[in-house]
């Protein structure tokens, strides 16, 4: 893989992981006055239900949580960086937010409705759907951003 193509993954994995971890913690803070709760809970993949019951941070579960998401999202990078392939892109925020957009509708699909539940990020144990929604919708924005900012 050339330089460039990892640069901008790093790029999109770093922005996307920091504003979908954020917009779990915020939803988990309006939601349940627990901001780590959701992000606990996507370590539920390793700890199980055990993970997705706890509300305070740590290493066990808040650390895990955000490392199986960064984890996660840098797979959605990399399908977007290689499906949306750089010197292909049209140029703008407009059209770099309806490819955030598309990749983060396949995110949602292969995370609620193709992977088995042990698998899924767990959000959703905790969350509405309206969060879920703001959280997909960070991922979505995030991966545009990221995509601008390494111009590659």
């Amino acid at each position: 893989m050339r330089n460039d193509a990892v640069r901008s993954i790093l790029g999109m994995t770093a922005s996307t992981s920091a504003a979908t971890t954020a917009a779990a913690a915020i939803c988990g803070a309006l939601e349940l006055g627990r901001p780590a709760a959701p992000v606990n809970a996507v370590s539920h993949i390793l700890w199980g239900d055990d993970a997705i019951r706890r509300d305070a941070v740590s290493a066990k579960y808040t650390g895990l949580g955000t490392a199986l998401n960064t984890a996660a999202v840098a797979s959605w990078s990399v399908l977007h960086h290689f499906v949306f392939r750089p010197d292909r892109r049209p140029p703008g925020m407009m059209p770099a937010l309806a490819r955030g957009a598309a990749t983060a509708a396949v995110a949602y699909v292969v995370d609620y409705h193709v992977v088995p539940k042990r698998l899924t990020p767990g959000f959703e144990e905790r969350l509405s759907g309206q969060s879920l929604f703001a959280i997909y919708a960070a991922l979505a924005i995030s991966l545009a951003v990221g995509e601008r900012a390494s111009r590659s």
